[in-house]
């Protein structure tokens, strides 16, 4: 009787517990598109934290700049070869399954990573943390492109994907803004395979979330099917012509204008200090402007997505203009502070580039599209980036960093004024139906 009642007294418990398990799951899944946002913050702030600590240890262990461009290549150029299979995976066979599947991959590659520096040590280690981040480039590109095509079946109608979408820009910047610091932290005091560690596991929140707490509405989704219907040059040519310009355009401001993220150590180290903490404040500045050009476009995305060339043409202006003030920075008494508020300008403007492309893609591409459009948008952004970082690191190597931010900012000055005076008119007007075609010149 007595062993009766404890079974009975435990049994109790036990259910009590799964009914509250149940409650909170059920309320989760209510406001499923906040839950996902709060797990993808909180992996892309575990993300960055492993890259800081990445990035410190390729600094000091090479003392080569173009290894660290090669790091920041093999996480970005990865999107020229597979983005567009990703999209075309995306419309085929659904955002969800790819989305979970790409998670997957991004935890195993953080898995490599960390256990790269306790198995390894000089080249072999170098090779082994460049292959983490290979990775890592490999399955981020099916993660976003699935990622953005999800947004369209967690939001209740059309007005509402524009501020969803560049939701995620400022999570992923809110993330880029705590996780270096942490990463500089946790390799100052416990090692970087720490960090490292972090990194793997921050990868598991957003599976979870998308296995156990999400309800997205797929009787939405419209898939395309086999054939050449589904291929990205479809995609290419049926979107129209405003946004072939979007992309173009994405592609050239981001060759001249987005190493900053690849080359942050040496930049850190040349102007702030050698110490991990000099690298997380200035990849934190960094963070803070991104945060702030996100912030503006979310409150301002349905008139922004009108103004695709005055968005673009000014972001890429902005970041123009801090290159050349951080190259006039170089050198002078005020280097630190003037520098700290030139890559802040730095950060606002290449996030209003890169989430602009982004939000103008998806919101003005039909449904079925949108997979492709959104490894398109990859290819301009993260492909441009990851050429730019080669170049400015080849450049840092003839001329000293002093010259490329004054080469590279020329440049950027001129394409962002050409495309404001050629297109900064320019007006789109968008069509309300969900299934509808692209926007359209006014």
């Amino acid at each position: 009787m007595k062993q009766a009642r404890q079974r009975g007294r435990s049994s109790g418990a036990a259910g009590s517990l799964g009914q509250a398990l149940g409650r909170v799951r059920r309320r989760l899944i209510r406001h499923q598109r906040s839950t996902f946002l709060v797990a993808s913050g909180l992996s892309t702030a575990g993300s960055f934290a492993g890259l800081t600590a990445k990035g410190w240890l390729l600094m000091h262990g090479s003392h080569n700049p173009l290894i660290l461009a090669l790091n920041f290549a093999a996480l970005c150029l990865p999107t020229l070869l597979v983005s567009g299979p990703a999209g075309v995976a995306t419309d085929r066979l659904g955002s969800e399954t790819v989305l979970i599947r790409a998670q997957w991959g991004l935890f195993a590659a953080g898995v490599l990573g960390a256990v790269a520096i306790p198995i390894s040590q000089g080249p072999l280690q170098v090779a082994l943390l460049l292959l983490s981040t290979l990775g890592v480039g490999l399955a981020s590109a099916y993660e976003l492109t699935a990622r953005n095509k999800l947004c369209a079946l967690l939001v209740e109608g059309p007005d509402q994907l524009g501020p969803y979408l560049t939701s995620f820009s400022v999570v992923f910047n809110v993330g880029k803004l705590v996780g270096p610091p942490i990463g500089g932290l946790l390799v100052a005091a416990l090692g970087p395979v720490a960090a490292l560690g972090l990194d793997a596991a921050s990868y598991l929140l957003p599976i979870a979330a998308l296995t156990w707490l999400m309800a997205p509405h797929r009787e939405r989704e419209q898939r395309s099917q086999r054939g050449q219907a589904a291929s990205v040059a479809t995609a290419w040519r049926d979107c129209g012509p405003a946004l072939r310009q979007v992309l173009r355009f994405t592609a050239l401001a981001c060759l001249v204008g987005f190493f900053h993220p690849g080359l942050a150590p040496l930049i850190a180290n040349e102007l702030l200090g050698s110490s991990p903490q000099a690298l997380g404040l200035f990849t934190s500045v960094l963070a803070a402007g991104s945060i702030c050009g996100g912030v503006v476009l979310q409150r301002r995305s349905q008139q922004f997505c009108r103004r695709p060339a005055l968005l673009l043409g000014t972001s890429a202006l902005i970041t123009a203009l801090a290159q050349l003030g951080m190259a006039a920075a170089t050198g002078t008494a005020n280097v630190i502070p003037t520098s700290l508020a030139m890559a802040f300008l730095i950060g606002a403007g290449t996030a209003c580039l890169l989430a602009g492309a982004n939000l103008i893609t998806q919101v003005a591409a039909p449904q079925v599209l949108r997979g492709r459009m959104a490894g398109l948008a990859q290819v301009a952004f993260l492909g441009g980036g990851g050429l730019s970082g080669l170049l400015a690191a080849s450049l840092t190597l003839l001329y000293g960093l002093q010259a490329c931010f004054a080469l590279l900012g020329s440049l950027g000055l001129v394409i962002a004024l050409l495309e404001l005076r050629n297109r900064g008119s320019q007006r789109l007007e968008q069509d309300r139906s969900e299934q509808a075609s692209p926007l359209r010149s006014a």
